[in-house]
């Protein structure tokens, strides 16, 4: 089973018990090394499955963590995202914790903030509604409430926008009121719930310690103090625990999320052993020399604790960096550069132009049209307008006025899903291939999801979740 990975990887999946801290840099295989710990632990008889809870940030990583995990012969672990993991928890406990059902999950804040709002006669368009909901959530992850809001948002210098501090707060509570009364609660608010039960049922914290023995987590740089407060009562007094991360990557910071939990994990656990991910697979020599430089002068927080990188890939060409006076002066030389490229015989299909946000799209697009160059867009056609999702759709529309309930929802979606093109394995490949096993795979998650917010839920509710999700534009 160890046949294949380098030292440090070995060196994780063979580290005992304990709290284990892996500082990974990028393309080092982390993956790789987490799913071997798992599956040696439990193929030397050292854990159960049922026993193991690996949390990660999206759906699509738990199940990607899954599928590796099949591959290596190990069936029955929890691999979930932190709010998966906790909704799950929340409907199970809560008749025995508070009585009755747990409350509907909204999908959305913004419709919530805009009748907060509007209650308090203030007036906003769609894309500040959507920062004042995304303000609430970086208070909310970060324990605090509308009376101690002001105080913490002055410290850290948070700027709402249109509203000074006082006034989010006021924001805040009628907010918190509206949730109230709709009898209705928000993502954030199943992690407080979940933290709050475990708090104050000390039988409820004893069975769900009992039912999870070992935890890992995945991208540990981006977890919030909210989370980190739930991994606490999941742990109770124990310390196995394996974290991977590199502070480097931290992307979730401008929601409350810090690696000062990945920093100071050692600090926590001082018999903490800690192995270093340091040979680089995916990038030529160039690019990660160029990406060590990038970070060795960055910002403290990112240096503390990151990883220099071993390229093990062939050499490339080095990186070129140039700087443009617009947006439009840029797109029209890298149009040019392209038409000189595929001019020369260069492969068209071996090019590519990235970039952050699809507004950029579009000025590129433009470009390329006015040299002749063709091109195609990827990951900008909607989720819904791909054809496969249509088509699985399709087939579970069909499906649902025949469902009898004798298999779970996740599992009558992948038998359906399989007849637009799905399999369990990923393909080998990548490209338009990857991408269509990608969209029908996100399928799957969504029916697991519902599965957990709604044990009953069968295939009519699943089509009408992607019916609702559909016409809001709203991707699984």
């Amino acid at each position: 089973m160890l046949e294949g990975l380098d030292p440090e990887q070995r060196e994780v999946a063979l580290a005992p018990p304990g709290p284990l801290c892996i500082l990974a840099g990028a393309g080092t295989g982390k993956t790789r090394a987490i799913t071997h710990r798992i599956a040696y632990a439990v193929h030397s008889g050292a854990q159960q499955p049922q026993r193991v809870l690996a949390l990660t940030f999206t759906a699509r990583a738990a199940g990607e963590m899954r599928t590796r995990l099949r591959g290596l012969g190990v069936q029955g672990v929890q691999a979930r995202t932190f709010h998966a993991a906790a909704l799950r928890q929340l409907h199970f406990f809560w008749p025995q914790a508070i009585g009755g059902a747990a409350p509907e999950v909204m999908s959305h804040k913004a419709p919530a903030v805009a009748e907060a709002a509007s209650r308090l006669r203030m007036q906003f368009d769609r894309t500040t509604i959507r920062d004042l909901a995304a303000e609430v959530e970086w208070a909310k992850v970060n324990l605090l409430t509308p009376q101690s809001y002001a105080a913490r948002a002055r410290e850290q210098r948070r700027e709402p926008p249109g509203l000074d501090l006082t006034a989010m707060a006021r924001l805040f509570e009628a907010y918190e009121d509206v949730k109230q009364r709709r009898g209705v609660i928000d993502f954030e608010d199943v992690l407080l719930l979940t933290v709050g039960i475990l708090d104050e049922r000390e039988d409820i914290a004893r069975t769900v310690r009992g039912q999870y023995r070992q935890f890992v987590v995945d991208e540990y740089q981006d977890v919030n103090d909210l989370q980190q407060r739930l991994l606490d009562q999941w742990l109770g007094e124990r310390s196995d625990l394996c974290v991977v991360g590199d502070p480097a990557q931290t992307i979730y910071s401008f929601t409350g999320a810090s690696p000062k939990h990945l920093v100071g994990f050692s600090k926590r656990f001082p018999k903490a052993q800690v192995v270093r991910l340091v040979r680089n697979y995916r990038s030529t020599p160039q690019i990660v020399g160029l990406a060590n430089t990038i970070v060795a002068s960055g910002t403290q927080a990112a240096r503390e604790g990151a990883v220099r990188l071993l390229a093990q890939g062939a050499p490339g060409p080095e990186p070129q960096l140039t700087s443009y006076p617009d947006d439009p002066a840029e797109a029209s030389a890298v149009a040019e550069r392209i038409r000189a490229l595929v001019g020369s015989g260069h492969p068209a299909a071996e090019i590519a132009v990235l970039f952050r946000t699809n507004a950029q799209s579009e000025a590129f697009e433009s470009a390329l049209t006015d040299v002749g160059v063709p091109y195609l867009v990827r990951g900008g056609e909607r989720f819904f307008a791909r054809k496969e999702v249509r088509d699985a759709i399709l087939l579970l529309r069909g499906a649902a006025r025949s469902d009898d309930g004798e298999k779970s929802l996740g599992e009558i979606t992948r038998d359906v899903i399989t007849g637009a093109g799905w399999s369990h394995e990923p393909p080998s490949g990548g490209g338009a291939t990857r991408e269509r096993w990608e969209s029908l795979s996100a399928l799957a998650t969504l029916a697991d999801d519902m599965a957990v917010a709604a044990p009953d839920a069968r295939l009519p509710e699943l089509v009408a979740e992607l019916d609702r999700r559909a016409a809001e534009q709203h991707a699984p």
